[in-house]
């Protein structure tokens, strides 16, 4: 095992580790839950795996074409943050009775800034693969890099001035923008390594590769919280109808 064949050889004894817990948590959801949403999550969650394991032997047998090795990565980020989902749908704190708050009258609301948010990470780690797997130059994970910035601390802030007493939501705000720091840090790490000091080694050092798997787990963390804001908002903040509707509707009503 030289080079790059013990890494590979590793990812895939953990992909297949993984696979084998997931199908596990799928078959004991549907024996324990009575929510037949979080059953069909549970086998949503089985055949994405499946399908994890279809694009990755695709991307060896065909010597790792960029397009299928980035809906790879991709796939793969999607089901972790399932997996969260599902940790989080089935935790004592989400089973308790919890009182929602009502938000009046922001553009955007909390819920539809918040799911934009992690969206938004999610399409940047799809431009970060792109570019890992030479698909695509530098310059739109950059400029991805930035909107996912200001949209997080836009979200943040939101969440920390006006629903900071609620644990529910503040936590994950307060990792989310930890975690935004410590990732920018990364990334410019990334950069320097792989574009600055090394550029197009024959073999990855080990500066490369440490600074380049630490950018890719940090967003991986990045988008399972803000997965998880996204979730909690919308649990937490029931959206208000503004005044000038309801009275629109009211209006109508009495006239009909």
């Amino acid at each position: 095992m030289v080079g790059g064949v013990k890494y590979e050889h590793t990812h895939r004894m953990i992909a297949e580790f993984i696979g084998l817990l997931i199908i596990i948590m799928a078959v004991w959801t549907q024996g324990v839950e009575t929510r037949k949403w979080m059953r069909v999550l549970g086998w949503t969650a089985l055949a994405a795996v499946v399908g994890q394991g279809v694009l990755g032997g695709i991307t060896v047998l065909n010597l790792l074409p960029w397009s299928i090795s980035t809906a790879h990565a991709t796939l793969a980020q999607t089901i972790f943050c399932v997996v969260i989902a599902m940790a989080l749908f089935t935790s004592r704190g989400w089973l308790q009775d919890s009182e929602p708050v009502t938000e009046h009258d922001l553009t955007p609301s909390t819920r539809t800034l918040s799911a934009l948010a992690a969206f938004c990470v999610w399409v940047q780690l799809i431009l970060g693969a792109a570019f890992r797997h030479s698909g695509i130059r530098l310059l739109p994970h950059l400029v991805g890099a930035c909107v996912v910035t200001a949209l997080l601390c836009w979200t943040v802030v939101r969440i920390l001035t006006r629903y900071g007493t609620i644990p529910q939501l503040r936590k994950p705000a307060q990792l989310l923008l930890a975690l935004l720091m410590v990732q920018l840090g990364l990334g410019f790490a990334s950069y320097l390594t792989r574009l600055q000091w090394m550029v197009d080694p024959p073999q990855s050092t080990t500066g490369i590769v440490v600074s380049t798997v630490s950018h890719v787990a940090g967003g991986a963390l990045l988008l399972a919280t803000g997965v998880v804001l996204a979730i909690q908002s919308r649990r937490m903040i029931n959206a208000r109808v503004p005044q000038s509707a309801v009275h629109t509707a009211t209006h109508k009503a009495v006239i009909a």
